[in-house]
């Protein structure tokens, strides 16, 4: 395949992920950090979708519950850390197709954090641990993980947008489209 033809193919990737209907699932992350020690808090998923995988800490929205609301009740749910919601700091919105499993579809509300009280505990369903934010595990990770996670930690804002295909058993990034914004 040529330049132009692979730039071609790039936008008609954009233009068809632009065109799909945004996932009804919405889901929190949030992202703990130690800018001090330079470090990330991750979480590996004991149980359930993502089994296996590290990762930040969230989850489903319930009824009744702002974005914001339900980033903070996962996390202390997932780590057991207490954090005010003003202290969350939007990065992304990434949406997330699985045409071989379309009930996995979902956006995802990604937040920074870096004040939070307590410390962090292992729960029936994470199991954390601290990373140099230079020795992030991707290898252990979503796939889609090592496109946007080091542009949050840089401080830009994402929409996003990952279609995962299934190979050998793993959801692998087939389509991507990442865009930085202003404001979220």
């Amino acid at each position: 395949m040529n330049l132009g033809s692979m730039a071609s193919r790039q936008e008609q990737i954009k233009k068809d992920n632009m065109a799909k209907e945004r996932p009804k699932e919405q889901k929190t992350l949030c992202i703990v950090l130690d800018r001090v020690k330079e470090r990330i808090l991750l979480a590996m998923k004991k149980r359930n979708f993502g089994a296996g995988k590290y990762n930040g800490f969230g989850g489903r929205v319930e009824a009744g519950e702002t974005v914001e609301q339900a980033a903070i009740r996962e996390l202390r749910e997932e780590s057991l850390l207490e954090a005010n919601i003003t202290h969350l700091k939007k990065a992304g919105e990434i949406d997330f197709y699985f045409p071989h499993k379309p009930e996995f579809d979902q956006t995802v509300h990604v937040y920074l954090l870096e004040q939070y009280r307590g410390e962090p505990k292992e729960t029936d369903e994470m199991a954390f641990k601290w990373f140099d934010v230079k020795a992030i595990p991707y290898h252990q990770m979503w796939d889609d993980d090592k496109y946007w996670l080091p542009k949050v930690l840089e401080g830009k804002k994402l929409r996003a947008s990952f279609t995962f295909k299934e190979v050998n058993g793993e959801n692998i990034v087939n389509e991507q489209d990442m865009r930085e914004v202003q404001s979220l």
